[in-house]
């Protein structure tokens, strides 16, 4: 009888995989290396190698990955894993890597509130200042708690003027300008963000026509905003208008797509007036007058009220969970402007933490547009992702926040006995799906991987107008995440025996 080789041996001796940069061979093995044993479906599963798997799977586009074994840091196998594609949102796994290394885990995001001059009598003499501090998190109860604390200081009144600065980042009209005006996961970025810059837009028929309201919502407040308005158009087509006039973000909705009554969130173009707006509704409601908003920057002052965010790792286990565009780009420029890399644009600040990436894990085939992968102009190669996360898996930095990546059966239904394990990034655009983490083997082997899969010239087709639903898009993301299990299964068989 032959005797079954362990392993670490199969993976010590196997002549055509390559090791990791900074990684030594081990030692020739004293025994012949012979084929193993695997489980009878390990055909279906595996046969063809990973060329015939894709083949047999049938999907239409680039298919491109890399699986490594984290231990021993040995490249286990790859499909194009030097090609780069467009990664979605796995790119928020390099973003919190990025930020964690720069800022440090413990990093809190401050709001601040300033004043100059003297309070007399319950008169601010001089000017009170909304300072932002680039916070992703903050909601109209953070400002609540800020009016509430001026008013603890004393103030009633404001004769000077009342600033809000968000120069803190750089501004950026929408995440990616190639998605329509009206889609929630592509709003503004500043310096000051409120309720990840959107505005509750909610609508009700009545026996006189719809009544509607734009608020700045949660669960404690509900306060109106008037630098966002609604007015419903008879027409069926196009759902959404958008129209800055006067400062104002002034939207229409066609009446045919609002039925009886409903709700939804839209992006925010102003920032700055959003948070002005709210927080001077907050303090006309606790008895202190503003006067009206100045936006712009503002230096010096004492601070007498500030708003602190929870730690950076529990921001990022929320946007690696949900996968929030605004998190991902503020935590990124946030990054950027700490390095003192200078920046004014969302593409300078993905590139420099491009060129983090190459220098600290050697990602040469990285280039990113931006920190949420919502631009599809982003490139990622799977070896790049793989060879950072082997490296990142020794401190044990990324795993802990990545969200389970839940396995399912045959029928498509969650499998929680499944033998494999996942924590990973996923990543989805209209016929673009990545995915990337750490699988954990029946037998304990953990592996890290990435996957990418994109029909680039189906996806070139869509119009702007079509880029939140085009036709075929979800039938086929589907299909690209079936794809990426059977990979996963591939590698627990091969590797995790």
């Amino acid at each position: 009888m032959k005797e079954r080789v362990s392993r670490r041996g199969v993976l010590a001796g196997l002549g055509g995989l390559t090791l990791w940069p900074g990684l030594v061979a081990a030692g020739a093995p004293n025994a012949s290396l012979h084929p193993v044993p695997r489980p009878a479906d390990l055909k279906v599963k595996a046969g063809g190698g990973l060329d015939g798997l894709v083949a047999r799977f049938g999907i239409r586009g680039d298919v491109v990955c890399a699986v490594a074994d984290v231990q021993s840091g040995l490249h286990l196998e790859a499909l194009d894993g030097g090609r780069g594609l467009p990664p979605a949102s796995v790119a928020k796994a390099l973003t919190a890597l990025y930020a964690l290394d720069v800022l440090g885990s413990a990093y809190r995001f401050q709001t601040r509130v300033i004043v100059t001059g003297s309070i007399q009598s319950g008169v601010l003499t001089g000017d009170l200042v909304l300072k932002g501090g680039g916070d992703p998190t903050l909601d109209t109860d953070d400002l609540a708690a800020l009016v509430a604390k001026i008013k603890a200081a004393g103030i009633r009144e404001v004769k000077g003027d009342f600033i809000v600065d968000d120069s803190a980042l750089p501004y950026v009209r929408s995440i990616d300008k190639e998605q329509p005006d009206h889609v929630g996961y592509s709003p503004s970025v500043s310096g000051i963000g409120l309720n990840y810059n959107r505005v509750h837009f909610q609508w009700k028929r009545g026996s006189s026509g719809y009544s509607v309201q734009m608020d700045a919502r949660t669960e404690k407040y509900r306060p109106d905003v008037q630098m966002a308005r609604m007015k419903v158009a008879k027409r069926r087509a196009p759902v959404y208008t958008y129209e800055d006039r006067n400062g104002v973000d002034q939207w229409s909705v066609a009446s045919a797509a609002l039925g009886d009554g409903g709700s939804r969130w839209l992006p925010v173009r102003k920032p700055a007036a959003y948070a002005a707006d709210v927080f001077s509704t907050l303090a006309r409601v606790n008895g202190v007058k503003l006067p009206k908003a100045k936006l712009r920057s503002a230096q010096g002052g004492t601070m007498i009220a500030s708003h602190s965010s929870k730690d950076l790792q529990t921001i990022l286990r929320g946007m690696l969970k949900y996968s929030n565009n605004l998190t991902a780009e503020m935590v990124g420029m946030t990054a950027t402007a700490k390095r003192g890399v200078p920046f004014r644009t969302l593409k300078q600040s993905g590139q420099a933490m491009s060129d983090w990436a190459a220098q600290k894990y050697g990602m040469q085939n990285t280039r990113l547009v931006d920190h949420s992968g919502l631009g599809d102009a982003s490139r990622m190669a799977p070896k790049d992702l793989v060879d950072a996360l082997v490296q990142v898996r020794q401190s044990n930095a990324l795993r802990p926040i990545l969200k389970p990546f839940l396995m399912r059966d045959s029928k498509g239904r969650i499998n929680k006995a499944h033998p494999i394990k996942v924590d990973a990034k996923t990543g989805t655009l209209n016929f673009v799906s990545g995915l990337g983490g750490f699988m954990t083997a029946a037998d304990g082997t953990e592996l890290a991987f990435a996957i990418f899969v994109a029909d680039q010239e189906r996806r070139s087709r869509i119009s702007r107008e079509e880029r939140e639903r085009p036709e075929g898009a979800r039938p086929w993301n589907r299909s690209a995440k079936k794809l990426q299990q059977k990979m996963i299964e591939r590698w627990g068989s091969l590797y995790g025996s």
